[in-house]
């Protein structure tokens, strides 16, 4: 019994020195294959990932800020600096470098003039950077700077200055904090304007503090590129004044001002008054009223900052009689020697449509009809061409479209289909009334009317160059040649030099020189309202013109007649301009 036991007892120390042995090599296979794994994973990361784990350290004890590039600047076309840049400053701070909070607070908020809880409440925010204010004045900046304060950040920035305030506001636009264009030429440029960011680079501990001993790396920034306009700031501030004149005087709800060379396009003048300051142009320029939302502040931000020139439409009235005619004479149905008779109206259908002349004008040629601005004249020249051949000339002149001016916001007109358009729907036509366009749209196909029959894109800008002022390039646009007959345009040219010479635009005849025009008085929807937008489109010389201009009166109070008000402003800004422009006398009314 006892040798069985014995053997039982060895039996069992043996099987316990097996399963011992096999826990070992057991252990030693786990501990192997833990090894194994954790130095594949271990190269994984060394080989594979390194770049990765690399670019996170570095972010962790890297710091970036931005060195803002300086915006192009804009000139008009005679050098005039119109936007330039102003240095300021951005005041920021990182919570792990500051060593004095106390006292950062304290000086940051007497210099910016902070309540000290708002500017704490950024001191003690734990945040790689945070700013406590942009556009500092650059000699703040410098107060700030020379405290030497831990943890506190003087970086320079730019802010856009408009030299000349509220002239040509509503063409140039503005940029908004982080100097991006927001309206106007501004954003429209705003690649070209905008230059590239460079860096401050700085190493720190995990922590964020500064290694003295590491230099800052700095990436500089790449300046924008400057702008060059075909604005004329004398020019438009002349026509500014011009304008701002009349609509005191005339108690007008606005008045707009074009002037363009009607050979190339370029736009010397837009004026859009009441103007708002560029260097203010978040406070409105008329009285705000009490009480104000928000949103409503906005709504009428948005309406101040409108340029009627090129958003807004309206019925052109008598000024479109230039296209009518135009298209009259280019399709033969009408010539200078036809005659008609004007009792003072005219029936059409179911409709009497009068003449501004209630007792009529008897016989009249067609270039008298022009001069007289007769609307039975018109209406009878109207129904000889017919909707079809109308509406294709629309099309074929671009009113069906915008102009492609350089601005953001252009309108395209409101035209009927040519479906609904009857005999009456194209006798209002014919006079300029039941559809609508733009003041530019009016002007660019009154352009290629006096220019030889090239229809020509109107534009701002001319140029691009770099900031040392080198080429960088010409801005182009598209033309379209031979749209209207040499022949009719000759003819045009000498009939609307009739309406000032001796028509109803002789209100804008100046000596000793050859000014050719159009009014007009049209009356705005609802026809009960009884409010008028009166007009004048002129150019000079009649023979040869290198000037044309489009005056429009919103609203005038008392006589509204475009003739009477606005041929006379037209007149007084072609006295100042065109000796300006080397556009002098040709003949004195003794010789």
């Amino acid at each position: 019994m006892r040798a069985l036991a014995q053997e039982k007892i060895g039996q069992a120390a043996q099987r316990n020195q097996i399963f011992h042995k096999k826990g070992i090599v057991g252990v030693f296979l786990i501990m192997l294959a833990g090894s194994l794994w954790l130095g594949g994973r271990l190269a994984y990361l060394m080989v594979f990932r390194s770049e990765y784990y690399m670019a996170q350290a570095e972010e962790l004890h890297e710091r970036e800020r931005s060195i803002k590039a300086a915006r192009g600047e804009i000139y008009d076309r005679n050098g005039t600096l119109i936007a330039a840049n102003r240095t300021v400053c951005t005041i920021s701070v990182i919570h792990n470098q500051i060593t004095d909070a106390d006292e950062v607070v304290r000086v940051l908020s007497e210099q910016l003039e902070l309540s000290p809880e708002k500017v704490r409440a950024s001191v003690e925010k734990y945040s790689s950077r945070e700013v406590i204010k942009t556009n500092v004045d650059k000699a703040t900046g410098d107060i700030i700077r020379a405290f030497h304060l831990d943890g506190v950040k003087v970086d320079e920035d730019y802010k856009r200055y408009y030299p000349f305030g509220k002239v040509a506001s509503k063409v140039l636009g503005f940029t908004g904090s982080d100097n991006q264009g927001i309206i106007g030429l501004e954003v429209k440029y705003e690649s070209v304007l905008k230059g590239i960011d460079g860096k401050i680079l700085t190493m720190t501990t995990a922590a964020g503090i500064e290694l003295d001993s590491m230099a800052e790396e700095r990436i500089e920034p790449f300046p924008g590129n400057n702008l060059i306009l075909s604005l004329d700031m004398n020019i438009q501030q002349y026509a500014q004044q011009a304008a701002e004149k009349v609509m005191e005087e005339k108690g007008a709800l606005a008045v707009n001002v074009v002037i363009m060379n009607p050979k190339n396009g370029e736009i010397l003048a837009m004026v859009s008054v009441p103007e708002f300051d560029l260097n203010d142009p978040f406070t409105l320029n008329t009285v705000q009223p009490e009480g104000i939302s928000s949103e409503e502040k906005q709504n009428l931000l948005n309406q101040m900052w409108r340029n009627p020139c090129i958003s807004d439409t309206y019925e052109p009235g008598s000024t479109f009689k230039i296209v009518t005619a135009t298209v009259a004479l280019e399709e033969g149905v009408v010539s200078v020697n036809d005659t008609f008779h004007c009792p003072g109206f005219k029936i059409v259908e179911d409709r009497r449509i009068r003449c501004h002349k209630t007792t009529g004008h008897g016989s009249e040629t067609f270039p008298q009809g022009v001069m007289n601005s007769c609307n039975p004249v018109f209406i009878e020249v109207g129904l000889r061409v017919g909707a079809e051949k109308f509406y294709s000339y629309y099309e074929k002149f671009g009113l069906m479209r915008r102009t492609g001016v350089d601005i953001p916001g252009e309108a395209s007109g409101i035209m009927h289909k040519l479906e609904n358009i009857g005999e009456v729907e194209l006798a209002t036509m014919s006079f300029g009334q039941s559809f609508q366009i733009t003041p530019l749209q009016l002007l660019t196909v009154a352009s290629m009317v006096v220019n030889g029959g090239t229809r020509v894109t109107p534009h701002f800008g001319v140029e691009v160059v770099s900031a040392d002022g080198s080429f960088v390039k010409k801005l182009e646009y598209e033309t379209e040649e031979n749209v209207i007959s040499q022949e009719t345009c000759a003819t045009m040219k000498e009939i609307l030099e009739l309406v000032v010479s001796e028509g109803g635009g002789k209100n804008a005849y100046i000596e000793g020189y050859r000014i050719g025009g159009k009014t007009a008085t049209s009356e705005k929807l609802p026809r009960s309202s009884k409010k008028y937008i009166s007009s004048f489109l002129g150019f000079a010389p009649a023979d040869d013109p290198q000037v044309i201009a489009l005056l429009t009166i919103n609203e005038p109070e008392g006589v509204y007649y475009g003739g009477t008000i606005a041929a006379p402003v037209v007149r007084d800004i072609f006295e100042n301009i065109l000796p300006y422009l080397e556009i002098y006398p040709e003949y004195s009314q003794e010789g």
